[in-house]
C-alpha cells in the first residue's frame, strides 16, 4: 500500500469508495437517530449529500487529500485541514473502502495525516467521530493512533 496526493483523476474512486464505506455508518445513525431528525438532515438520502461533502472536500482549497492505493486501486483517503491559529491539525475526512477494511489502512492514512500536521508545524491534532455503533471502528482507530476522547455534548430536535 502506498499514500499519495490526491488528484482529479481519484475523484470518482474517492467518492465510490466513500460512500461504500460509510454505507453501514449511515444505517447505525439512521437506526439511532430520532427519525423525524434524520429525515431532516438527509431528505434526500444520505448518499447525495455525502457525494457532495467528499467532492467538495476534493477540491477544497484550505483542504490536503492524500489517497491510499495498493496496485494502483484507490483503496482510501484521508482530508487534512491546518487551523494555524491553534496550531491544529484536524482529520477532517477519512475513510477505506470496505472491501479493504481490517488491514490497517484507516492506521497507516492517520498516521501519515498525524506526521504531515506535525511537520506542517501544528502542536495539536483533532478528530471528530461518531458515538453511534457505527463509528466503532473509526474510534478504534483514533484511540490506537493514540487520540483521547474529550467528550461533547450534540444534541438535534425537529422542528
Amino acid at each position: 500500500m502506498e499514500i499519495e496526493l490526491y488528484a482529479s483523476r481519484h475523484l470518482d474512486a474517492v467518492v465510490r469508495l466513500a460512500l461504500r464505506a460509510w454505507a453501514p455508518v449511515f444505517d447505525s445513525i439512521q437506526n439511532t437517530m430520532n427519525a423525524e431528525v434524520y429525515q431532516a438532515f438527509y431528505p434526500n438520502h444520505w448518499q447525495e449529500s455525502q457525494q457532495k461533502a467528499v467532492e467538495d472536500v476534493c477540491v477544497g482549497e484550505d483542504t490536503n487529500v492524500w489517497v491510499a492505493k495498493e496496485a494502483d486501486l484507490v483503496v482510501g483517503f484521508v482530508a487534512v485541514k491546518l487551523h494555524p491559529a491553534d496550531s491544529m491539525g484536524e482529520i477532517y475526512m477519512v475513510a477505506v473502502d470496505s472491501e479493504f477494511q481490517g488491514r490497517g489502512i484507516g492506521s497507516a492514512l492517520t498516521e501519515f495525516a498525524l506526521c504531515w500536521m506535525k511537520e506542517a508545524g501544528m502542536a495539536i491534532a483533532m478528530v471528530e467521530t461518531g458515538g453511534d455503533p457505527g463509528h466503532a471502528p473509526a474510534r478504534h482507530t483514533y484511540e490506537k493512533a493514540g487520540f483521547e476522547l474529550w467528550p461533547v455534548a450534540r444534541y438535534f430536535k425537529k422542528l
